[in-house]
């Protein structure tokens, strides 16, 4: 591939040997070619504009300015950019926020050569690449919480969605008009069957799993 066609590429780390390593491995292959370096997020938002690259390694991980808030502004300003986020540990709130942010790949710096400059390639033409870890971090993230299998008789389930909204003992006794012995046995099998030891633990319980509502 002739130059004038070559992938223009930005470095985006703030560690010197990383800026280094992947510019060494950038220049081992015709069609990319290395436009630009920074060191943060700071810098590379302001290089954009004059360095103009196809494609950007983006660390997460740094000072000034993070991987994910210098995607989302260059993305801003320049929406045809593909940014690739490069970290060296997964996390699941960094994938999930620089996704969100639009970064069109996720990478482990563990990756080989080769796996990276097929996702640059593939960024390229708009495909993206996510590591395995990634990839798990948004499938359980796209999946709705499992129904926990609570199994209430359909009495505890009406003196919990008393207790939801905050009546006594005393008050849910009247309402359902059963004796307030009778109200703090079912309290107690119900604290039993999700297993947790207050009320406030079943409340919070319940609006989690969807169990009553407010």
């Amino acid at each position: 591939m002739e130059n004038h066609q070559a992938i223009r590429v930005m470095l985006v780390d703030d560690h010197n040997v990383v800026r280094s390593g992947l510019a060494t491995f950038l220049k081992a292959y015709e069609d990319l070619e290395l436009v630009a370096e920074a060191h943060n997020g700071l810098e590379a938002v302001r290089l954009c504009p004059e360095r103009k690259p196809d494609v950007i390694l983006m660390d997460l991980m740094m000072p000034e300015m993070d991987g994910i808030a210098a995607t989302r502004a260059i993305l801003a300003d320049h929406p045809e950019i593909r940014i690739i986020a490069m970290t060296s540990f997964e996390e699941d709130t960094l994938v999930q926020g620089v996704l969100a942010a639009g970064a069109i790949s996720y990478l482990l710096k563990n990756v080989t050569a080769n796996e990276l400059v097929k996702a640059i390639r593939d960024a390229v033409l708009g495909k993206s690449t996510l590591s395995p870890e990634a990839a798990k971090v948004l499938i359980q993230a796209t999946r709705p919480m499992k129904q926990p299998l609570v199994d209430l008789t359909e009495r505890e389930q009406e003196v919990l969605n008393l207790v939801v909204q905050g009546q006594s003992n005393q008050q849910i006794a009247e309402s359902l008009v059963i004796s307030i012995t009778t109200v703090k046995a079912h309290i107690s099998n119900i604290l039993s069957k999700l297993g947790v030891t207050s009320r406030t633990e079943a409340i919070a319980y319940a609006l989690r799993h969807k169990l009553a509502s407010l």
